[in-house]
């Protein structure tokens, strides 16, 4: 029991970003919730939090810790749900919002199955880039790619998502491959906008350093599907995640480049607002897609 409270408080101290958030809203004292993360470090041998007086970090094992911590929280408060509410169904209304290129292909598909097992529940989805405020919006659950910065959220992750730079065999052939992110300089890169990670630039590892650069060429857009099309069209590069592009790869329509500069992977995430009892629909809607993009087979097609 102890090692489990351990777990409850680094997760409340990691996402509320203080001991005496977590402390206020245990209702103990901050020198409590201050021992069992010492207890915890101790126990582990590493450090998983750094502590000033203004402020507190995730070390990189921290945050590797947090994600880990989360699942296991959620499938617990899951496995207590399944026997506790026995043969209650889920039942409400669910707001859902997801970006709108991953929400077209990825959300929408699994959602009329999902109302088929669970008739009491309805959905409303809303599909945007816009980054919404889903706590003042009334949305229950977000689905979101990439870092998560919202400390007053909670993240689950529900997928790997792995980004390349995609060019059309044309293009390649008569412009040459780049052997080098610098050699983008001399191509014509298809651009988002203003919107997310792109907005910071394309992102590779170089010399063991993730580096975001700036690209630049003759077209932009803020609509992903757009981008793709120029790709396969032969007008540029374009960098984009595997979800949008992996049937034109498996079908010769697109080639990868750069593939030696690969950025990390940025993964998929259910979010929602921090709260004691996540409501069944929720929880039943975070397991449903969780499976669905756990299973090789989805991916493949």
């Amino acid at each position: 029991m102890d090692r489990f409270k351990q777990l409850e408080t680094f997760v409340a101290v990691a996402t509320r970003g203080s001991l005496s958030a977590a402390a206020q809203a245990e209702g103990v004292a901050p020198a409590v919730i201050g021992r069992r993360i010492d207890a915890l470090e101790e126990r582990l041998g590493v450090k998983l939090l750094v502590r000033t007086t203004r402020r507190i970090t995730l070390t990189f094992e921290g945050s590797a810790f947090l994600e880990d911590s989360q699942r296991i929280l959620n499938d617990f408060q899951n496995a207590e749900a399944s026997v506790s509410l026995g043969g209650v169904k889920a039942s409400g209304h669910l707001r859902v919002t997801a970006p709108a290129g991953f929400g077209r292909a990825h959300v929408a598909p699994l959602l009329p199955a999902f109302l088929d097992s669970h008739p009491d529940v309805t959905v409303s989805l809303d599909l945007t880039d816009r980054l919404t405020d889903i706590v003042n919006e009334g949305i229950d659950l977000a689905i979101r790619i990439g870092a998560l910065d919202d400390s007053s959220l909670v993240g689950l992750k529900l997928a790997d998502n792995r980004r390349v730079v995609v060019a059309s065999p044309g293009y390649v052939a008569r412009r040459g491959t780049p052997s080098a992110p610098k050699d983008l300089a001399a191509h014509d890169c298809l651009t988002f906008g203003t919107y997310g990670n792109q907005a910071r630039g394309w992102q590779f590892v170089i010399d063991g350093q993730l580096v975001s650069m700036r690209v630049q060429g003759a077209m932009a857009c803020n609509d992903g599907a757009v981008l793709r099309d120029w790709a396969v069209a032969g007008r540029g590069l374009a960098w984009r995640s595997m979800w949008e592009v992996g049937e034109d790869l498996k079908a010769g329509r697109l080639v990868t480049v750069l593939d030696a500069f690969a950025a990390p992977d940025n993964a998929i995430h259910a979010v929602f607002p921090q709260r004691r009892h996540l409501p069944l629909r929720v929880r039943m809607l975070i397991d449903h897609l969780k499976n669905t993009y756990g299973n090789a087979a989805y991916w493949r097609g």
